[in-house]
């Protein structure tokens, strides 16, 4: 009744005349009413829109034209989609609670109004993070008509202050070079500077793109992604425990020079039972200790991918529930809602990392 009656009064004002009223300085015409019906939280209400005729046009202001549900109700789905109710459950509750049914299209146009905000987060300026860590995940998605996967790219960085945060994330059908390149390109043009130290997995196109936009930058290979690597060099299954136990004392060495020795010592050993495995350690190995380069404080946190692991499994546990996404653009927008919470929880969390620690860098 009192948006009714708002209503009224402001075509009153646009007309410059009430009702019935004669006056030289009248505009148009009062023509009726149009009933509209709103999808709110508290269930559908319907509202009576006071029509015109004439030469001008009204809408009232207190209603949006072409909506049909309310903001708040809009974006609670949205809110639900995000953390993880599936878009059947979704309508389902807001058929409970609000005595009418959406679709489950309904609730990914809702999803979807979120995309001005995040892609302002995406965009966000950057500063200052000496360290960064870089991974790869990869969804189903369709793609004219085929279901292909889609790769997700995530960058985490450790700020000055020691705290983590998710610096940006790309999704596109490929993991190649381009996208690697793109995705690192744009956090540079975004501000991101310092970077002394970068921890990630042996992805493809990526050691090509780091080289190109972080030329001078040590690169740490993940030591946990190493070990599960080596295991396809094993030749003998009873093996494997014994090959593990061994990669890890090198990783474990007290510094770079006792894990270059094991390593040397290691390669000898397996050089005449598993020379695969010889030559692939003698390879590979040695890009998991760039780490030692570091304080021995910071060994544990960035001598693995480990941070940007867990989020992944936070990821996975929503993803599941989608399984499939309709386009890359849906994939972005709930990887881009997820972290976002994920990053602000870090920002206003405890320190993960003392960028102060009484040993110096090493050169």
């Amino acid at each position: 009744m009192l948006i009714d009656e708002a209503m009224l009064q402001e075509r009153s004002a646009v007309l410059r005349a009430e009702p019935y009223q004669r006056c030289e300085q009248r505009l148009g015409y009062a023509n009726g009413f149009k009933p509209k019906t709103l999808a709110t939280r508290l269930g559908p209400i319907q509202f009576r829109v006071p029509q015109v005729r004439g030469p001008i046009e009204f809408y009232p202001s207190a209603l949006e034209k072409g909506i049909r549900s309310e903001k708040a109700l809009l974006l609670a789905m949205a809110e639900m989609y995000v953390q993880g109710v599936s878009t059947r459950k979704v309508t389902k509750i807001v058929e409970e609670l609000c005595g009418q049914s959406v679709s489950s299209t309904h609730v990914s146009q809702c999803a979807a109004k979120l995309d001005a905000e995040l892609q302002a987060w995406r965009d966000r300026p950057l500063g200052a993070c000496p360290y960064l860590i870089l991974d790869a995940r990869y969804e189903k998605v369709r793609h004219n008509g085929q279901l292909l996967d889609c790769a997700v790219l995530i960058a985490i960085g450790i700020t000055e202050e020691g705290k983590r945060c998710v610096l940006g994330v790309s999704a596109a059908l490929s993991e190649a070079e381009p996208h690697w390149r793109a995705f690192l390109s744009s956090l540079q043009s975004r501000g991101l500077q310092g970077v002394k130290f970068i921890v990630s997995d042996a992805h493809c196109g990526l050691a090509a793109a780091r080289a190109a936009v972080f030329p001078s930058v040590p690169w740490q290979r993940c030591q946990f992604h190493l070990q599960q690597n080596a295991q396809a060099y094993v030749p003998r299954i009873d093996l494997r425990a014994s090959v593990a136990s061994d990669i890890r004392s090198i990783f474990n060495s007290p510094d770079l020079e006792s894990a270059r020795a094991r390593l040397k010592s290691l390669v000898q050993t397996y050089s005449k039972t598993a020379p695969k495995l010889a030559s692939w350690m003698e390879e590979n190995i040695p890009q998991g200790l760039v780490v030692f380069l570091l304080p021995p404080a910071h060994h544990r946190r960035l001598r693995t991918s480990n941070a940007i692991e867990r989020v992944n499994q936070e990821l996975k546990r929503r993803t599941r529930v989608a399984s499939l996404f309709p386009n890359e653009a849906s994939l972005l927008r709930l990887m881009s809602a997820l972290l976002n919470e994920i990053s602000e929880e870090w920002t206003t969390g405890k320190i993960y990392l003392n960028m102060n620690p009484t040993d110096s860098l090493l050169t």
